[in-house]
């Protein structure tokens, strides 16, 4: 599997620095799509960087009923205790999990009408204690998840 390149964490730094130490709930979102928004330098070029990295294997190298995913990056100072991970997924809905710290998602539809539990392209934030079955609808999309700490707990709900 190649590295994850510098600048992939660089971004990502770029995007937890702004929001580090505000509350990981859903008004949030506003944040995120004013500050990085879906056809800003960030966005764009953390887009083109995912798909480069599920072409060239070091983001969503594995794969489980149907949906590709991975973890590319831990949770470290440099990312303000973010973890990152991405995964692609086509009109499927995924395992049930919760969110013990909150949950930001950026979604990058590859199908013009894919949605990531009715969000098209853009930010979703869960807060704490939210839970949820990963949903994408409409096509092919990637999404790039941010967990506090890297906390997710997967249920059977």
């Amino acid at each position: 599997m190649a590295e994850v390149p510098s600048r992939f964490v660089d971004l990502i730094a770029t995007i937890t620095g702004k929001i580090d130490g505000q509350p990981v709930e859903p008004a949030l979102t506003a944040t995120l799509n004013a500050e990085f928004p879906a056809d800003g330098p960030v966005f764009t070029e953390l887009e083109a960087l995912c798909h480069q990295g599920t072409h060239d294997g070091w983001l969503c190298a594995r794969e489980h009923g149907g949906i590709k995913f991975g973890r590319p990056v831990k949770p470290a100072p440099e990312t303000h205790g973010f973890s990152v991970d991405v995964v692609e997924m086509t009109d499927i809905e995924g395992p049930h999990h919760a969110h013990p710290n909150g949950e930001i998602d950026m979604v990058m539809p590859i199908d013009a009408d894919a949605a990531f539990d009715g969000t098209p392209r853009g930010w979703k934030v869960y807060g704490p204690g939210s839970a949820h079955h990963p949903t994408v609808r409409g096509g092919k999309a990637l999404i790039l998840y941010l967990l506090p700490q890297g906390a997710i707990e997967f249920t059977r709900a």
